[in-house]
């Protein structure tokens, strides 16, 4: 009789051993908890590619509008009107960017908009130069073109957004008179778009397929 209850109570025990054998097991191939968890997650880039190209795009938009365009051609001939043609005068770049010896800028231009006459200006009104040609260039090239020192006067992006805020010539395009088209954006919304992109390095777009 006893020993039967001692048979008994040893299956009981070895079962019991087994049991906790299983749970051990169990708990030991569990995950660790969260917090000790390791953060596998790649850290995010500052500005992905999309980002940039997103970053610059607003800014491009401005700077392709005939109110800038105008004056940034890749050529020696101004241009004028929302079509961009020629300048009716003839006007042609000459040596300095402001025409030739006959046909200096300055002669019709002057300081602020004619409003008898439709003639606009500004002060040192001006061709850019042709390093500042921004004709035909896709997003990626122009950016590229705005950031090159040797292209854009020496300016590093401080000094671009400087200029693009706070230059009469430039301000000019949101208030060319006449029948003019202003430019669309306003000027407030531009400058926080500058700011922005500089804030995050200055990047610019990827070139478009089969663009090195």
């Amino acid at each position: 009789m006893q020993s039967g209850r001692a048979l008994q109570t040893l299956a009981a025990l070895v079962a019991a051993s087994i049991w906790l054998t299983i749970i051990a097991a169990t708990q030991s191939g569990a995950e660790p908890a969260a917090e000790d968890a390791p953060n596998s997650a790649p850290p995010a880039a500052a500005t992905t590619v999309a980002e940039s190209g997103d970053l610059f795009a607003p800014i491009a938009t401005v700077l392709r509008h005939p109110r800038c365009m105008n004056c940034h051609p890749r050529d020696d001939h101004p241009r004028q009107g929302e079509d961009r043609h020629i300048h009716q005068m003839n006007v042609q770049r000459g040596p300095d960017n402001m025409g030739f010896v006959n046909e200096r800028c300055y002669a019709c231009h002057r300081d602020e908009n004619n409003a008898y006459s439709g003639v606009p200006g500004a002060p040192n009104w001006h061709l850019a130069p042709l390093s500042m040609g921004w004709e035909g260039l896709d997003n990626a090239a122009l950016c590229a073109a705005l950031l090159d020192k040797d292209k854009n006067g020496g300016r590093d992006v401080a000094q671009l957004v400087a200029h693009m805020a706070h230059d009469k010539l430039v301000l000019w395009g949101w208030a060319p008179g006449g029948t003019r088209e202003p430019v669309p954006v306003p000027h407030a919304q531009f400058v926080k778009s500058l700011q922005a992109w500089q804030a995050a390095g200055a990047p610019c777009p990827s070139p478009g397929p089969g663009k090195p």
